[in-house]
């Protein structure tokens, strides 16, 4: 199964606020161990949302809406992508992950859906598209 690992935000980290270098490294081990393991399929870190964007959505009106954003509790700072045998896999592997902030901090673990999840709903066709979309991202 396919995990998106979610790493919320803290005040630091949306004051711009660089991890030192003692995090950065035992980051880098932590990632080469879940490379090495075959469960890292990607991993990044985020620039605050000062510079970021959001798009609203209201019926076919877009607007667009600058940041920074509020309630930082609410807010990602970094993100894998795993590929794991089980929940428990992933739990097992982030519970062995130095703290990505300075503070008290949680991090987030959701399962990314799989066509089958979507039943009947995801027509021949739309499961036709899906391939050939997946075939262009060599994946």
């Amino acid at each position: 199964m396919k995990v998106m690992v979610i790493v919320k935000a803290s005040k630091a980290s949306e004051a711009g606020e660089m991890p030192s270098t003692e995090l950065l490294a035992a980051m880098g081990k932590y990632n080469e161990a879940l490379v090495e393991a075959g469960i890292m399929l990607a991993g990044e870190g985020l620039h605050p949302t000062t510079r970021g964007k959001r798009v609203r959505f209201d019926g076919a009106t877009r607007s667009v809406i600058d940041g920074p954003f509020a309630e930082t509790k609410e807010l990602i700072a970094g993100y894998w992508l795993w590929n794991v045998a089980s929940m428990d896999e992933a739990v097992a592997w982030l519970k062995r992950c130095p703290n990505p902030h300075d503070e008290v901090t949680e991090v987030e673990i959701r399962p990314i859906f799989e066509v089958e999840d979507f039943g009947e709903a995801f027509t021949p066709e739309l499961r036709a598209q899906e391939d050939r979309l997946r075939e262009k991202l060599g994946g």
